[in-house]
This record gives C-alpha cells, structure tokens and sequence, in this order.
C-alpha cells in the first residue's frame, strides 16, 4: 500500500482535513504518459474555444468561493479575507485568460524578396508538470494552469500534501468546467518521489516544461535537473524583501505596509517583508510606531477578523523555532509579550481564540540587525521582521541587494528622484512604492531573479512565453527557389554625393 499523508488544520492540530495516498515516482511517469496522449487532441481545440474552458473555470470558482476559501483557512490557517483574496485572484486570472483565447497572436512579417511571406506562430509546449507550495495552495496553482491549459498544453499538477484537501477541491472544480479526460492530473507525491518521477519523465520525452515554486533550495534542483534535458523551467523561490523607509517617508504609512508585509499569512508569503531598512533619522520614530501597531494587532483564530493565524503546519513551526534561535545579544526583541509559540505558559496579550493545540506564534520584531546576520540574509518564512538603518539611498539598495534574492522590495518616501534611484539600483523583479511588498496582480509580471528565481515571469501576457514556443514559417510561392541573403534585390545609391 502507497503510504498515506494526513493534512491537518493548524488551527487545531488535531483536526483532521484529508488524508491521502502519496504515490511513487512510477506514478508520476504514469501520469505524465497519460497527459502526452491528451495534450495533441487538446491543443487541437481552438484556442477561443479553450478559452470558454477557462472562463467556466471562473464561473465555477466563482459559484464556490466562499465553500473553496473556508477549506484554505481551516487546512493551512490563512486569516479568512486574506483566503477569499487569494480565491479571488483565481477568478481575475481566468477572467484575464478567457480572452487571450482570442489573442494569441503571432506576427506576419515582410521578406526581404518578392512572393514570399513569413510568419510566426505561438504552439504549445507539450505536457507541463507544475509543482506548487502550500501557502497559497488555490492562487499559485492557477498562474500556472489557467496559462499553460489556455495555450493547448496537458498538465501534470503535484501540490504540496500539507494543502491536499485544498488541491483536490481546486482539481474538482476545474475539471468540472469542460475538461478533457487527462488534459489535468493531479498527483499527490512527496517531494523525493516527484523529484525521482519528473527525472524520469524528462529522460522519457514526456515532460516539455517543468514550473516549481518553493525554496530556493528545491529550485536548484530542479534547474539542474530541467538543464541536463536542455530544458529551461519556470523557478519562482523565496525572498528575503527589503523595504526601505526613507527620512521624507509618511511613518504610518509606512507602518502600515510593514505590518501587511511582515505579518500578513504569518510572514509566509514568498514576498514578506524580511527587513525594514529605515533611514538613520526616522528610525527611533518608526520603531516606535512599528511596534506599538505589532503589539496591538490581533492574532489568532483565523475565521475572524485577524492580522494572522497559525503557520501552516509543524515542519514550519519547525523551521521558525531554529530561525528564532538565531536572535542574538546585540539584538533588541520588540512586539508582543513573548516570542515563540503562543501558549498558557507564554500568551500573547489580545490573543483571539484557543492557542493550546493550534501553531501560533508571536509577532515578532528585531531591532539591530547587521549584515552578517542570518537574520539579515536567509528568509525567515515566519511572523518575524528584522529593522537595521542607513544614512544614504545608495547604502540602502546596497543592503537591500546583500542577501542575494531578488523577488520583491518596496520604497517609502515623498521624493520621485529616490523613486527612480531605488528603482534602477535594486536587484528585485517587483518594486513597489509607498505600498507593501506583497500584493500581486493578475495582469502584472509575477517573479524575481538571484535566489528567487531565474528570470522567468508568471501573469498577464508574459506567462505566454512559458507555455508556448515561437515557430517561424517562411512560404515562397514565387515558383523559383529564391535564397535569403544571396538573392535580395540590391538598391544602388550615389553614397558618394556632398552638397556644394
């Protein structure tokens, strides 16, 4: 028997949502054999009529929303208006998709001799395996299966097992809207098992595209695992964001952000603030700020009207204790009245509901950080924000560049020219101004490059690119065989004319 996998609510670890079997990597190939056999058939349908697929897809999820955003929050903790958010940008993206079915356009392009013309067309790229994280385990799925189905190609979905119920509700709903058998699957696996599953498939010819996000650690991997097939994936990895508070920045504005940023899905978000880089003038004033909108915050049951939940589930509680652990003397600990885990013995004042068989943790803010810090430089993925300062904007993108990721980073101030400074010297694929570093749009490139990523971008138009390949045509019907470069016509000119 394949062994079994029992995801359960954060909220009360006892609370058992779905369990489920894990499949071995010969399953992966299996499956991944059987998108191949639909995936010509599919993209065969044209593409306007694949685009009413998705817009069903948004309609159903629609008609499920609140069903679908109930499930996130009780499997992975996420406060409830943040889960019926992430439901919603399913809807905006297919909503967006449902017309780039009439819009995959290629080009007609003039040739340089008589009676022949070029072309371009975008094709599909085959059978994309996806292999998503958890913390938005209905959003992420969507930038990439919504595009890839969209452009005709088959899809091999692996989800994390921590957000199982969630993915089977997600695989329910969009196979309901039209589907063909085999055109989406969905494989539960452990990470090793798929690891071993998707080398098979490549070597096999039976996967075409591989998106992967997670950590950078996994995306490594799997980058030299796609490039021994010679083969380029859609990587989209952690972050270690900065965000700078400049000495003309509105503070509670400011503060604000931080707070979303930095706290918001309890600091698991690939674009959580990891460090507040505050202008040497302003930083007394924001910390104070900062801290007294922390201690305030609600937290807890993640059904009501919270700042954050639980994390998501014990093998992140795991990681956020050792990340704790790395605090040091020179250190100052602000926002609440304790750190770690929120129980009887180290409760957080204002806690909302029952903390005891839940994975609640304090909010937690640390004053000092320095360069060489781990807490400066590895992400946290945890309800915690580090704050250091600067004297000049060049130090600050500098320090904002340190840590070698580059998914998101946002700017605080009054002045445009610091705008564009920040703008040109920052590394991030996504800067925001005067507004948090998390909150993605649907029609905006999503992703970032150094550890987060390799360049490649998911949402709006430029997530075609990840699921179509460009094919040239070139058809000469002058009836003579005419060569390119060889056979042009030539227009002489006197390039030796001067005026008088």
């Amino acid at each position: 028997m394949p062994p079994a996998y029992a995801s359960t609510s954060p909220i009360d670890v006892n609370d058992l949502v779905l369990e489920v079997e894990l499949q071995p990597a010969e399953a992966f190939v299996d499956t991944a054999r059987k998108a191949r056999r639909a995936q010509r058939a599919w993209a065969a349908v044209p593409s306007p009529v694949r685009g009413q697929v998705i817009g069903n897809i948004g309609r159903l999820v629609e008609a499920n929303a609140e069903a679908l955003a109930r499930l996130v929050t009780r499997e992975i903790g996420k406060p409830i208006a943040e889960a019926r958010g992430e439901v919603q940008e399913i809807v905006d993206t297919c909503a967006f998709f449902l017309g780039e079915g009439r819009r995959l356009y290629g080009q007609t392009v003039p040739s340089e001799m008589p009676d022949k013309q070029l072309f371009t067309f975008r094709t599909p790229v085959g059978v994309a395996a996806i292999i998503t994280a958890g913390n938005f385990p209905v959003a992420v799925p969507s930038w990439y299966i919504v595009p890839a189905l969209l452009c005709g190609n088959a899809v091999v979905w692996k989800p994390a097992e921590y957000s199982a119920a969630s993915a089977r509700a997600f695989y329910d709903i969009f196979t309901s809207a039209g589907l063909p058998e085999g055109v989406l699957n969905i494989v539960f696996a452990d990470g090793e098992e798929t690891f071993k599953g998707l080398d098979l498939a490549l070597e096999a010819g039976l996967v075409h595209k591989v998106g992967f996000t997670g950590s950078t650690a996994v995306g490594r991997r799997i980058g030299e695992l796609c490039g021994r097939h010679l083969q380029s994936p859609c990587l989209e990895l952690g972050g270690k964001n900065p965000m700078v508070v400049t000495e003309d920045a509105d503070l509670d504005l400011a503060v604000r952000g931080a707070l979303f940023a930095g706290f918001g899905s309890a600091g698991q978000r690939c674009t959580s603030l990891g460090t507040a880089i505050v202008h040497e003038s302003v930083h007394a004033e924001f910390l104070r700020r900062f801290v007294v909108a922390t201690e305030n915050a609600v937290v807890g049951d993640p059904t009501g009207d919270v700042l954050f939940g639980p994390l998501l589930d014990k093998k992140f509680a795991a990681h956020f204790e050792r990340i704790l652990d790395t605090i040091q003397e020179h250190h100052v600990v602000h926002g609440s009245t304790g750190v770690g885990r929120i129980t009887k013995d180290n409760p957080r004042k204002g806690f909302h509901g029952e903390a005891e068989h839940g994975l609640y943790y304090h909010p937690t803010i640390v004053d000092g950080v320095r360069p060489e810090d781990g807490l400066f430089l590895e992400e946290s993925f945890g309800p915690v924000v580090g704050v250091t300062t600067y004297r000049d904007l060049d130090e600050a993108i500098d320090l904002g560049n340190l840590p070698g990721y580059g998914l998101s980073c946002a700017i605080y101030t009054t002045d445009p020219n610091k705008v564009f400074r920040f703008r040109s010297g920052i590394g991030a694929g996504m800067v925001s101004v005067n507004n948090s570093t998390s909150g993605a749009e649907a029609h905006l490139p999503f992703g970032g490059n150094g550890k987060s990523g390799n360049g490649s971008r998911q949402s709006g138009i430029w997530v075609l690119d990840q699921f179509t390949r460009w094919q040239s045509m070139n058809w000469d019907y002058s009836g003579s065989l005419q060569k390119a470069q060889m056979d042009t016509a030539v227009i002489e000119a006197d390039l030796d004319f001067r005026l008088g």
